[in-house]
This record gives structure tokens, sequence and C-alpha cells, in this order.
């Protein structure tokens, strides 16, 4: 009997889970469609901004801005971007394995790597191992808006103007479906310059008010906050997509457990019967004799 009631809590307790792990699915699954309609949204903005900057940049030379200027890359600033809850598969594992990676085989390309940890799953990653993080960033992803982007740009962007390093880079998970999610790190900059064949062999230039580097004051920091709220676009898009599969599992494993367990149980229940019959019987017996 006693092995009997543990298996009848054992399901219990399984079914309390699926019951939550399907609520999770569904509430994911509902905020997966309007981060892919936010993301969808934000790409071609992006890429058409990125053919702006190329553009005018190119024309003007590297020399027209500190962010176009190349330097000797001794010191990297790397941002991480992380989601502070859990239960989405290997969305933040992944991402923080690669992280890890890629700091123990560059620790001798670069003297000083910095990080920016966006997330709570980051920070408590890199502060396990004893990683020290320049600036952590939590809550972002709950409600991303521009003005996160412009906080984090200007972060960045300060550090590198003000010579802190020498170049930045963004690790983050790259939203392809629900079902993939692809680790990617990319330069932010500085920013290269993308020279195209029909630039290289155009010797028409615009005439610009007010002027080149004007423009490229105001326009690159603009470039540098759009490219982040991309970012971070992708990684809520990919965070509910990893939950939400996950989530599709844990509830289809559920199933799996309770269809075995149920067995169990009635095996179980079937051997007290059988067990308490025996007793009736040699008792019966017993008594006759």
């Amino acid at each position: 009997m006693a092995n009997l009631r543990a298996i009848r809590k054992r399901v219990s307790s399984v079914k309390s889970t699926q019951q939550i792990t399907r609520a999770m699915k569904m509430v994911s699954a509902a905020k997966l469609r309007r981060a892919q309609d936010a993301i969808n949204a934000a790409r071609p903005y992006a890429r058409k901004m990125r053919e702006v900057v190329t553009a005018v940049a190119g024309r003007a030379g590297a020399e027209a801005h500190p962010l176009l200027t190349a330097r000797e890359a001794k010191k990297l600033a790397l941002l991480v971007v992380t989601s502070d809850r859990g239960l989405c598969g290997s969305f933040n594992s992944g991402l923080t394995r690669a992280v890890y990676r890629f700091l123990n085989e560059h620790r001798g390309e670069y003297e000083e790597i910095t990080l920016f940890v966006i997330g709570r799953k980051g920070r408590d990653f890199f502060r396990r191992r004893e990683i020290p993080i320049r600036k952590e960033y939590l809550g972002v992803l709950g409600s991303v808006s521009r003005q996160h982007a412009e906080t984090l740009a200007s972060d960045l962007v300060g550090g590198f103007l003000d010579g802190e390093f020498d170049e930045v880079q963004i690790a983050f998970n790259e939203f392809r479906s629900a079902i993939s999610q692809v680790v990617r790190f990319e330069k932010m900059f500085p920013i290269a310059l993308e020279s195209s064949g029909e630039t290289a062999g155009d010797e028409v230039d615009y005439l610009y008010e007010p002027s080149r580097e004007e423009i490229l004051a105001t326009l690159l920091p603009k470039y540098v906050q759009t490219m982040i709220l991309r970012v971070l676009l992708e990684s809520v898009a990919g965070e509910h997509g990893a939950r939400m599969t996950a989530m599709d599992s844990a509830t289809n494993n559920s199933v799996d457990m309770i269809a075995r367990l149920t067995l169990q149980m009635n095996r179980a229940r079937q051997a007290t019967i059988t067990t308490e019959l025996t007793e009736i019987v040699s008792g019966a017996e017993a008594l006759k004799g």
C-alpha cells in the first residue's frame, strides 16, 4: 500500500507539472508571435540603416569619425545578451559556453577583455567562474525599448571614444525559427566600411548639409543604437521560441511519464488486491481446519 500511495502521489505531482508546462508553452507561443512581428519589422530598417551608413561613411573615409577608425585591438569589450529567466532549453547555456570558450581562446590575443552582461543567467554564469563583469543590465529583455538600446550604446560608445577599449563585439542568439537559435558574435565597432563595386566605380558624390562629419556624428550613434535594438529583439524572439519548444517537450514527456506511472499504479493495485484475496482465502481455509 505504501508503494501504491507513493505512485499515486507522483502521478498527481506530474499532472500538476504538466499543467504548468502546458500553460507556459501557450504563454510563450503568444509572446513569440509578437516578438516575431517585432523582429521582422526591425530587420529591414536595420539593413537599410547599414546601407545608408556604409554609403555615407565610405565616401567620407575612416578619418571622418572615431567610430570608423580602426585601432590595434588590444582591449576588447564584449556585450553578452542572455535572459533573466530559465526554462528555455539551451538558449542561455549554449551562449554562455560559447562565450566562455571565446574568452579562453582569445586571452592571448587581447591584453584585456571587458564583459558587459545582459540578463541574470549570464551574470550568474560568469560570477560562479569568478570572471569580472564591468556592468550588468537586468530586466532588459522583459520589456525591450529604444531607451535600453540608447543606454547600452552610450556605455559602449563612450568607453570606445575614451580609449577604454579598442574594439566592441556582441554575443547573442540570432532568431531563425521557434526551434532554431544560432549563437552569433558580431563586431559592432570600429564600423567596417564595406565597399561595393558600384560605389568604388562611382565618381559622383553628394552635397551634404551640414558637413559629412556632422552628419556622421549624428548618424553613427543612431546606427549603433539600431543594431543593438535589433540584437535585443533577436534575443527576445529566440528566448520565447526556445521556451515554447522546451515546454512542449516537457509536456510531451509528462504525458509519457503519466502513462508509465499509471501502468505501475495499476500493477501495484492488482498485486495488492491479489495479496488481500490470498490472505482472505488462507484465513478461510484456516477456519475450516
